[in-house]
């Protein structure tokens, strides 16, 4: 499988039900690499977690986004795991994981949890509480979760569980991303020697790493959006509407939404990778995902107006592609993340060109280069 992304499919009612996995797209991936692709050259993978690769990592993740947005979700948190590991694991606890991925064990980050009984490390090493709207729950067999310890600190951990164990998918009734298996896991019972330690303590929220790397949640997001944009020109190709002045215009603006957030996303990535001026560089992954939700919002609503009512009929390919976008859009504290981008370029002394620069084109060339 080339590394722009798998073959195109579109997840079909199978992968649409509550309590739902998509099997098939992972088995894909599993079969074709994919889940050794984040990891450097030697541990086996395509080096696509370093930084001369994100283009090819973002493309990857948009292309299994087109394809699904449930399964996009479960890679792109198979992808944070590892980059979290490569990163703050020791070398030794790096390659063991390493060989895990390799073996096909899926990955992901589980952070999230109720406001009581939350995941906690004691001070004999035990785990006590749950990780909820954990995303493959029962079938994500090697998770990253994070876990208070004594002082009040986070502690990285990459447990192995068995498929099928500790998961309660029954409260996951969602509108879209039914597929995505997201539930509660239940850790208590288990100890640290059941995982393995991942760096030192509140290294998963460093920066820029940590707010930075939205920017791989948006590259999914992109896949669904352009799978929406598809759809609506399918709708209009197959009902001779292609031609309506009015249906080329609305397509028009959905052309423009996602061809913008597709440069938003590319920029953003390539700033994350550089690394630079953490600040600065969180700022434009905000723009970023401010840009990227208004536009999946614009696309599905065009859609509705130009197909109309056969859109909201289950059987029509747009009705699920706009469910799932529509919920995946609902990313954490998006107001914080527009205002803080925002305060940002309000106290930023240089103008608006300079906040991001664009890199140095080379000038003309002097006589003596010539000459040369």
């Amino acid at each position: 499988m080339r590394e722009t992304g798998p073959p195109a499919r579109r997840a079909g009612a199978a992968d649409d039900a509550h309590g739902s996995f998509p099997v098939e797209g992972l088995a894909r991936l599993r079969r074709d690499g994919l889940l050794a692709a984040p990891l450097p050259a030697s541990l086996g993978g395509r080096g696509l977690c370093e930084p001369d690769r994100a283009d090819a990592l973002r493309a990857l993740l948009t292309a299994v986004g087109r394809e699904s947005l449930a399964l996009g979700r479960l890679y792109e948190g198979h992808v944070n795991a590892l980059a979290l590991v490569l990163r703050y694991a020791a070398p030794d606890a790096a390659g063991r994981l390493a060989r895990d991925a390799a073996e096909g064990h899926l990955f992901g980050v589980w952070n999230t949890e109720p406001a009581e009984g939350g995941l906690v490390l004691d001070p004999s090493d035990r785990l006590h509480g749950v990780k909820s709207y954990a995303s493959g729950a029962g079938s994500v067999t090697r998770p990253l979760v994070t876990a208070r310890i004594e002082d009040g600190r986070r502690l990285m951990l990459v447990m192995r569980l068995e498929p099928g164990t500790r998961a309660d998918l029954s409260a996951w009734r969602a509108h879209g991303m039914r597929a995505s298996a997201t539930g509660t896991v239940d850790f208590s019972g288990l100890a640290a020697a059941d995982g393995t330690v991942i760096g030192a303590p509140d290294d998963y929220g460093q920066q820029p790493f940590f707010f930075a790397g939205a920017w791989r949640f948006l590259a999914v997001q992109l896949g669904g959006i352009e799978a929406v944009v598809e759809a609506h020109r399918a709708h209009l190709a197959a009902t001779g509407r292609a031609d309506d002045p009015h249906q080329q215009a609305r397509f028009g603006r959905a052309m423009v939404a996602v061809e913008t957030s597709r440069l938003l996303v590319a920029r953003a990535a390539r700033l994350a990778a550089a690394e630079e001026a953490a600040e600065r560089i969180i700022a434009y992954v905000n723009l970023a995902r401010a840009a990227v939700e208004q536009a999946g919002l614009d696309v599905i609503a065009l859609a509705q107006r130009s197909v109309g009512l056969a859109g909201f009929l289950e059987a029509h390919p747009l009705e699920r592609l706009m469910r799932d976008l529509a919920t995946y859009l609902r990313q954490p504290a998006p107001d914080a993340a527009l205002t803080g981008m925002a305060a940002h370029v309000l106290a930023a002394g240089a103008p608006l060109h300079a906040l991001w620069p664009e890199p140095a084109l080379p000038g003309p060339a002097r006589p003596a280069e010539v000459a040369g």
